[in-house]
Parts: C-alpha cells; structure tokens; sequence
C-alpha cells in the first residue's frame, strides 16, 4: 500500500511539474499575439521600402550588341498605365511569346518594347494578324508590371487600327 501511495504522489508531482513546465515555456496564443503587435522600440527597425530607385537600365534587348553612345532606356513602374498607344505586335526574340513595339510618339523616342501578357486581347490580336496576313498597327491600353528590369503589360482594350 505504501508503494502504491509513493507511486500515486510520485505520478501527481510528476503531472504538476510537466503541467508548470508546459505553463512556463509554451506563451498561450493571446500572449503570442500580444508580443507580436506590440511596438518595437529599435531605432533599426523601419519598414520595407520598394526595390530599386525607381527608373532602371532596360534590359530588353538581351545580352546583344548595344551601339556607341546608345542612350539608357528606362523601365516604366509596375502599375503604371500605357493609355492609348500605337504600335505593333511582333514576335519576342525567343520565338515563343509577344511583345508590343511602340510606335515614336515624336517627343521621347525611346519607348523598349514590352512582353505581352497572355489574356483574351492578346488573342485577340493574334487572331486579327492571322485572318489579314498583314503587318497591323494596333491602339492598346493596359496595365504595366515589372520583373527582374523588364516591362510586360496586361492588355485592357485593343482597337485595331486601320492602314
């Protein structure tokens, strides 16, 4: 009997240490919750500001020859809208996907072209191109993305211009 009630107080102080243990180490979610909304004092610490300065060198031509005194063509922002611009659909230089090529507006001149993204107006586009068998010029507007210095746009309305 005496084994039993030794095992029996053993078990219970057993439990109760286990029990303070989990209490002590294991913050309940509130308390988790808590210590992370709560403010940091840190002077280092500050949030997240975006990549970049803004305008980067384009990089759309690729590992290629860049002529003498070529001036630096800038990457649009992401978010940025092209409205109503004129230009062509033509073949990316991997063969696999579009790009749009802008036609001078007469001020800049230096508009790289930009990779369209897959989406209904692009078939659109592509389907106008093959029914004609002519080189098209089109009036786009979409919304610009931007990744690892390069423009794609995700077309919102196309008007097929005619020649």
């Amino acid at each position: 009997m005496h084994t039993r009630h030794a095992l029996a107080t053993l078990f219970v102080l057993g439990g109760s240490i286990v029990l303070t243990y989990a209490q002590t180490t294991q913050p309940s979610a509130r308390e988790r919750l808590d210590e992370m909304l709560k403010p940091t004092t840190q002077t280092s610490a500050r949030p997240l500001q975006p990549a970049g300065s803004g305008l980067e060198p384009d990089r759309t031509t690729g590992t290629g020859a860049v002529a003498p005194g070529a001036p630096s063509l800038s990457v649009l922002r992401e978010g940025s809208f092209i409205v109503d611009r004129v230009g062509r659909l033509t073949r990316a230089s991997d063969g696999q996907g579009w790009e749009f090529t802008f036609e001078s507006d007469g001020q800049a001149l230096r508009d790289p072209p930009v990779v369209v993204l897959p989406n209904l107006k692009l078939m659109l586009m592509e389907d106008q191109l093959k029914e004609t068998r002519r080189d098209l010029k089109f009036r786009v507007t979409g919304m610009v993305t931007e990744y690892r210095g390069r423009n794609y746009i995700l077309l919102e309305k196309v008007v097929v211009l005619s020649n």
